[in-house]
């Protein structure tokens, strides 16, 4: 069904039953008009030749050619076009792999609609997305690949505080923990938090962690950089 300015979206999966729920979730959000579905990364490129869709969803591993095969060639002839990987949850090499080929999001294949939503509209804003059950292990992996989104826009300035913060945030603290390091309530934290993520132009945990290592505002020794 047709849905004047909603974002057009193909998916891409060798599991039918997976593809059928995900169509499924897709058909239903008003603001996205999923054109087609693929069976593999050949079978994608050949709906995106036809289709010109704005945002790709696709998982990593598949026949013929794989997710990160794919995101190369898209990058490389329709980079207009948003990629957002689909994973298994202990797939971590293969995200930053799917990143470093031109993905600009990935969500576990567990993500519930209003994560998947809000995946695809951030990739069709040229916003990168990750997952927000990013494990710290993954999200220091990714900040330190190839991959960085951030390298075109104007870096905000951040107090002293907030760099202290940032600091916490990525050795992986709580808002309580952080509340009781710098004598603050959890609800001070949380708002300091907020202003971060805002001032990053993120969404989660993960975002300031890769913000944070990209930019360096954060060290493996969990120092900031003055």
């Amino acid at each position: 069904m047709d849905k004047p300015g909603a974002i057009k979206v193909i998916i891409a999966d060798d599991h039918e039953i997976f593809r059928d729920g995900l169509r499924l979730m897709l058909q239903k959000q008003p603001d996205i008009d999923l054109l087609a579905e693929a069976e593999d990364g050949k079978e994608l490129i050949e709906q995106i030749k036809q289709l010109r869709p704005d945002v790709v969803i696709t998982d990593v591993k598949m026949p013929r050619m794989d997710g990160v095969a794919a995101a190369r060639h898209i990058s490389e002839h329709y980079p207009t076009i948003g990629i957002i990987a689909l994973t298994m949850f202990d797939e971590d090499d293969l995200i930053v792999d799917m990143l470093e080929a031109g993905a600009r999001g990935y969500l576990l294949k567990n993500a519930d609609k209003n994560e998947m939503v809000d995946a695809v509209k951030s990739v069709f804003n040229n916003e990168p997305y990750y997952c927000r059950h990013t494990s710290h292990k993954l999200a220091q992996m990714v900040a330190r690949s190839k991959f960085n989104p951030f390298k075109h826009e104007v870096k905000p300035v951040f107090s002293d505080r907030e760099k202290e913060m940032i600091v916490y945030i990525c050795d992986g603290l709580t808002n309580k923990e952080i509340g009781e390091k710098v004598f603050l309530s959890v609800r001070t934290v949380e708002g300091l938090r907020m202003k971060l993520l805002e001032k990053m132009n993120v969404k989660n945990t993960a975002g300031i962690i890769i913000y944070a290592i990209k930019n360096n505002l954060y060290t493996t020794a969990g120092t900031t950089k003055k």
